[in-house]
């Protein structure tokens, strides 16, 4: 409490990128029709150029940065409880894990990798979101989930069996999109035997969609919170 790793001193750049964040403005400006990613690439160009004595110049800044930081880590850690020591390095560990899911997110779509089928309850929400009442999308939703809950079995038939189909395309397509992933070499991306195999029989697409029900009242509940 009253600590944040905001406050934390900021590790120093790297000489390289030291040299990038300097020049980039010139190179902008010698190069304006250029995208972000070819001037990065420009600017990598002329760092390798560089010569070695002129390298050293912004590798000397850094090992100066680095002792005020390693100085300032200390201070700042110094200054610490154990319990708020604590506190720091478990957001840490929540921000790296976000950051990496992040990574893996955006991998994935890189990838083309397709998307997870919808259920029925899903289905149902993406059709009526936009003509149900509410002024608010957390409205919207709790008005579509009590509409879902009062459907009978007949009723939410045609949305389960879409549901159904949407699984099959995504099986479909998995198949011929591992197959590619082992192609490039990348097997360890590849769903295992039992990820790949059927779930019990006896659970119906309505159990399913059940679950479904239940992850959204859960997010009901933190909204209205």
């Amino acid at each position: 409490r009253g600590i944040s790793s905001e406050e934390r001193p900021k590790r120093p750049l790297t000489a390289y990128f030291r040299f990038l964040k300097e020049n980039r403005p010139a190179f902008r400006q010698k190069n304006p029709e250029m995208s972000n990613m070819e001037l990065v690439k420009k600017i990598a160009g002329a760092w390798k150029e560089l010569p070695a004595s002129q390298k050293q110049v912004y590798e000397d800044a850094r090992k100066t940065d680095w002792q005020k930081y390693s100085e300032q880590l200390a201070a700042y850690k110094a200054q610490l409880t154990p319990a708020q020591a604590a506190a720091l390095k478990e957001e840490r560990r929540r921000r790296l894990a976000k950051r990496r899911s992040f990574r893996a997110k955006r991998e994935m779509t890189v990838l083309g990798k397709p998307k997870r089928p919808r259920s029925g309850f899903n289905i149902f929400v993406s059709e009526n979101f936009q003509e149900s009442e509410g002024v608010s999308p957390a409205a919207k939703l709790k008005q579509l989930f009590d509409s879902w809950r009062k459907l009978s079995n007949s009723q939410k038939q045609p949305y389960l069996q879409l549901a159904e189909d949407d699984k099959v395309r995504y099986e479909n397509e998995m198949k011929s999109w591992e197959a590619k992933m082992v192609e490039l070499g990348r097997e360890d991306l590849i769903r295992s035997v039992k990820q790949r195999s059927k779930k019990n029989p006896a659970e119906t697409e309505t159990a399913k969609a059940s679950s479904h029900e239940s992850k959204a009242k859960s997010k009901l509940k933190k909204s209205e919170e």
